[in-house]
């Protein structure tokens, strides 16, 4: 089934009966706006689908969210967002800050504490500095068309906001994310916040977004690290009315593509933007034994420092793509595989092709384009990944040798 269209002006608020807001609470060094703080809330209960992140080692936030799901039966109204700390690694005080932020949100917004959810991103190791919590959150004013500044005040070393919205049938999704490093998921590697006004029942919603997770967010990878926060959540409203969608309703696939589709948008928007990203890289890989193999070599693609840096420089060296399937142990004989890059066969028959030899100057001005695209085929069997990455610049190494300090 191919994937609707996402309007990439369209944001979480895109969805009616969704409000956000956003503010300074001087936690934020840097960064576009120095918004800092940020909440979505409904306004009515919704069903709540998320994921979490499998580090053993997680946030205050994740095991929050994780015990007001379980004991609310998957619903919630609101979520609150910081940026610059990220509540991890802080104990029994940590937990007992987010406690306290929700139960803020609540009396703010006239809801019960368990209905409000909360995610923090940014310095591991670091106390939520409470009194700026406090005063951020007074200060945000919530509005239909909040989508933006949520967007904004979610970012830590983003360049840009990222959201977007698709349409199926009465219904819309839209939604926001950030993250730029330490970007690659084992569900999720980065925080992102997905509204509808579709009625749609806990159990399909949660099958629907793992599903579309892994073939989104657990298929992109900046720089191989994963983070202790990362969480994906799908508040569901029904404010449209209509029939409760549930496996095997008329609109179900239709739910689901939609879904999917705004999460393969947004998982991109991540790649994009990695820290000192130039170019955007596509990695698809056909004909693995399995889909488990397919996304392994996926994943192995994506985190190879030799081939980002050879599509930094435009560099047609697509013998970093063949060490790549040769140490990844997915099953293959070398007779059947196949290598494309920018759509040029540079490798089949065991041997570099015509193209590989004659046109590496073409190959490498196409490899100066926004997108890189690098195509794997294995002749083993049916399974297929399509996942995505970035390029490696000097950059990167400046992001991260200044970030905590």
């Amino acid at each position: 089934m191919s994937l609707p269209e996402v309007d990439p002006a369209g944001t979480v608020t895109s969805v009616r009966g969704f409000r956000a807001g956003a503010a300074y609470a001087g936690m934020k060094t840097f960064g576009e706006g120095k918004l800092d703080i940020a909440i979505l809330a409904s306004d009515r209960p919704c069903t709540v689908a998320g994921v979490f992140t499998k580090a053993r080692l997680h946030s205050a936030s994740v095991d929050i969210n994780r015990r007001k799901l379980a004991a609310s039966g998957h619903r919630a109204r609101a979520v609150v967002v910081n940026a610059a700390v990220a509540n991890s690694s802080t104990g029994e005080r940590g937990l007992a800050d987010g406690e306290t932020v929700t139960r803020w949100v609540g009396e703010k917004l006239g809801f019960a504490a368990d209905e409000i959810l909360i995610c923090s991103t940014g310095v591991i190791g670091h106390f939520l500095p409470m009194e700026k919590m406090e005063r951020g959150i007074a200060a945000i004013e919530l509005s239909p068309g909040g989508g933006t500044a949520m967007a904004r005040a979610i970012m830590t070393t983003d360049s840009r906001p990222k959201h977007g919205s698709v349409r199926f049938g009465p219904y819309v999704l839209g939604g926001c994310t950030k993250g730029s490093g330490m970007i690659h998921p084992d569900m999720a590697t980065m925080l992102s916040f997905i509204a509808t006004d579709a009625p749609v029942e806990q159990r399909f919603l949660q099958q629907c977004l793992s599903a579309a997770a892994d073939r989104s967010f657990n298929l992109v990878s900046v720089d191989g690290d994963t983070s202790p926060s990362d969480t994906v959540l799908v508040f569901a409203s029904g404010a449209a009315g209509g029939e409760t969608i549930e496996a095997g309703s008329p609109v179900a696939a239709d739910f689901a593509a939609a879904l999917e589709a705004l999460c393969v948008y947004l998982a991109k928007e991540i790649a994009r933007d990695g820290e000192g990203a130039t170019r955007l890289i596509e990695y698809s890989v056909q004909g693995a034994a399995s889909e488990a193999d397919a996304r392994a070599l996926v994943r192995a693609l994506s985190t190879s420092y030799l081939l980002k840096s050879a599509v930094h420089g435009a560099d047609p060296n697509w013998g970093r793509i063949v060490a790549v399937v040769g140490r990844t142990g997915v099953a293959y004989d070398e007779a059947d595989v196949t290598v494309d890059l920018c759509g040029y066969r540079v490798f089949e028959h065991q041997q570099p092709t015509e193209a590989a030899l004659a046109d590496a100057l073409q190959i490498s001005e196409a490899m100066k384009a926004d997108t890189v695209t690098i195509g794997v085929g294995l002749g083993t069997g049916p399974g297929a990944a399509v996942g995505w990455g970035c390029d490696l610049s000097e950059e990167y190494v400046g992001i991260n040798a200044d970030y905590h300090t």
